[in-house]
C-alpha cells in the first residue's frame, strides 16, 4: 500500500508544471518546476521516514499536494478558487497559506502574516514550509548582497521556530541548512 496516492501526486506535479511553464528559476536559464520537485522530494522523504517511526504523517496527500502547488497562486495567474475547484478546500487552504499576501505590507510583514496563517493548519502545510526553506538554502543569486543574505538566513531562523516542531525529520534539517548557510553571510 503507497503512502501517498501517486495519482494525487501526479495530477498536482501536472498542474504545476503547466502553471509554472516557462518561468525560471531566478538568476538561471533553469526551469522553475525544479523548485517545486525539490519541495515535493524534501516533503515525501520525510513522510516516508516518519511513516516508519511512531509518529507518521496524518494526511500526506494534502503535504504532497501543497508542496507541489505550493508557488501557483504566489507566482502564477492561478487563484486560490481554481485550486480549490480541482484539488478540494484544504488542499487550496494549505497553498493560500502557503502564499505571501503583498496587500499586508512589506516583505516581513507578509512573512509573518503567511506564517500565522500556515500556523492555524495543521502540520502537513508545516512541513512544506520548512522544506521549501530547506530548498532556497543554497548558494544564493550572485546579485543579492551580504545584508540580504543575513537577513534571509534570519528568516530561515524564525521559520523554524514557529514552525520546526512540526516535523522530526525536516526540523533538524532546516537546522542543518541555517547552519551551512552561514558560510555565504560572511563579506
Amino acid at each position: 500500500m503507497p503512502i501517498w496516492s501517486p495519482d494525487a501526486w501526479q495530477r498536482a506535479w501536472r498542474f504545476a508544471v503547466v502553471a509554472h511553464h516557462g518561468q525560471r528559476f531566478p538568476g538561471t536559464e533553469l526551469p522553475y518546476v525544479l523548485h517545486v520537485s525539490a519541495v515535493a522530494n524534501e516533503v515525501s522523504h520525510a513522510i516516508a521516514q516518519r511513516a516508519r517511526g511512531e509518529r507518521p504523517v496524518a494526511d500526506p496527500d494534502l503535504a504532497i499536494q501543497c508542496a507541489l502547488l505550493h508557488d501557483v497562486v504566489e507566482d502564477t495567474d492561478v487563484d486560490t478558487e481554481t485550486i480549490a475547484a480541482r484539488f478540494g478546500p484544504a488542499v487550496a487552504a494549505g497553498v493560500a497559506a502557503l502564499s505571501k499576501d503583498p496587500a499586508v505590507g512589506d516583505k516581513p510583514a507578509q512573512m509573518r502574516d503567511s506564517l500565522t496563517r500556515i500556523r492555524a493548519l495543521g502540520p502537513e502545510i508545516w512541513m512544506v514550509k520548512l522544506a521549501d526553506r530547506i530548498t532556497n538554502l543554497q548558494a544564493p543569486p550572485e546579485f543579492w548582497t551580504v545584508d540580504k543574505i543575513r537577513r534571509y538566513r534570519e528568516e530561515a531562523r524564525e521559520i523554524h521556530r514557529q514552525l520546526g516542531e512540526a516535523c522530526p525529520v525536516l526540523g533538524p534539517r532546516l537546522v542543518a541548512k541555517i547552519d551551512a548557510y552561514g558560510v555565504y553571510a560572511e563579506p
